[in-house]
């Protein structure tokens, strides 16, 4: 069963990411067919943004009234609906309506189902999951181009997508039995179970993550002064800030950089650029091989080291392009490891009764960043110089390493389950 409940989760993380670039990748032709600016893309991903924020933050309570099954069927069910209001939307202003259920729902998905993954399986499947994200996210505008070349328009490009929705719904109606409620998981977390039977000691994540929860007695979802309050909380925090600011910025500014520093034509940049990605798809499929011999903190430092090679190799001035090109990789490679890692070992850290409500405020952090800072960047690009690039990434860098030492001492300074993860990562 719990083969059969991985299996599912697999499809449903590809699924999560189909989504998430068809609107870059369809936006040259919906803003002609819609009377729409360019610029006004922007509008909708912030609209959809704002959505995932405010579901990340309700998933604690959600799951806890619902049970994780229930709450990822409503979640796609709503994104299902919402791409298919999408195809059918006269003009901008019903895309920034039917952009609200989409960030709820997709916002949703994320946190219940990455918190479900760190308490129930091991590390390296929490990699490869969201590897199988990266396969999703490039799918989805070969599915939109399929729809555009057959003539079809991007509505039908939307409606594809919609459908393979609705059928991830029927596939998680029918398997509702098989996800384990909250309470189950914390009384598993007690007696050193894990799902698929992986050694979770091994894993970087100990058999007691000191769950201070007493048996019997019923969850309560916790606030947001609460879960800041948290010892650990606030550096888990902005290091999810810091790691999705550094992704996105580099990701949206790649290409820019490449043309204006370096002086490439536009299209090998562009080609250059997608390169940061593919380095983020194939480290996360090697960093699942690497995390059944190493622990989620030592992957994570690995990751920040990498990254911070591909970095100072944007810097070199000579030659440049091929420091450049292979800076862009590295720094691909490096993001690879740390997002899943950090998620993984958030049980460990705070306990399986409190990870729900701290993956939560994560997630809605990881939207913060990626939503606030690349914009910060393009003022400083377009007032001083895009060959700042690499030094604001460097500086974000240095943020989320500081983050990550400070939580390590913070856990480990504490009694409970702080010690134990502490002991655990050691």
């Amino acid at each position: 069963m719990a083969s059969l409940l991985l299996a599912v989760i697999y499809i449903a993380f590809i699924s999560l990411g189909l989504p998430d670039s068809l609107l870059g990748s369809a936006w040259p032709t919906m803003s002609r067919d819609l009377a729409a600016p360019l610029s006004w893309a922007g509008g909708i991903s912030m609209v959809i943004a704002a959505g995932t924020i405010v579901s990340a933050l309700l998933s604690d309570r959600m799951t806890l009234r619902f049970g994780v099954g229930k709450v990822m069927l409503a979640s796609v069910a709503t994104t299902a609906l919402a791409l298919l209001g999408f195809s059918l939307a006269p003009n901008y202003w019903t895309l920034l309506v039917v952009a609200v259920p989409y960030g709820l729902g997709a916002g949703g998905v994320d946190a219940a189902l990455n918190n479900y993954v760190a308490i129930h399986y091991a590390s390296r499947h929490m990699s490869w999951l969201h590897c199988m994200w990266g396969v999703g996210a490039s799918l989805g505008p070969y599915v939109m181009g399929f729809a555009l070349t057959r003539g079809q328009g991007w509505a039908w490009g939307y409606r594809y997508i919609a459908i393979m929705q609705v059928a991830l719904t029927m596939v998680l109606a029918l398997s509702l039995p098989l996800w384990k409620g909250r309470a189950a998981a914390i009384a598993g977390a007690a007696d050193g179970a894990c799902a698929d039977g992986a050694d979770r000691e091994h894993d970087g994540v100990p058999r007691n993550a000191g769950d201070s929860h007493a048996p019997g007695k019923p969850l309560k979802p916790l606030g947001l002064r609460q879960i800041v309050a948290i010892p650990g909380a606030k550096p888990i925090f902005v290091m999810f800030f810091c790691y999705c600011a550094v992704e996105s910025t580099a990701g949206l500014w790649a290409s820019s950089y490449m043309v204006l520093h370096h002086g490439l034509d536009a299209k090998t940049a562009a080609s250059w650029a997608s390169l940061f990605y593919v380095g983020i798809t194939i480290g996360r499929a090697l960093s699942g091989f690497l995390t059944m011999r190493l622990r989620d903190p030592a992957m994570i430092r690995i990751g920040q080291a990498i990254l911070l090679c591909g970095i100072m190799l944007l810097m070199v001035p000579f030659p440049g392009r091929s420091m450049a090109l292979a800076g862009l990789i590295l720094i691909g490679l490096g993001c690879a490891p740390i997002y899943p890692c950090i998620i993984h070992s958030t049980p460990s850290y705070f306990g399986v009764d409190r990870s729900q409500a701290i993956v939560g405020v994560q997630m809605a952090s990881a939207y913060v960043g990626a939503l606030a800072v690349p914009p910060v960047f393009g003022v400083i690009a377009d007032r001083i110089s895009t060959s700042l690039y690499p030094l604001f990434l460097l500086a974000i860098l240095a943020i989320m390493i500081v983050m990550h030492e400070l939580l390590r001492r913070t856990t480990r300074r504490q009694g409970g389950r702080g010690d134990a993860a502490a002991v655990a990562f050691a």
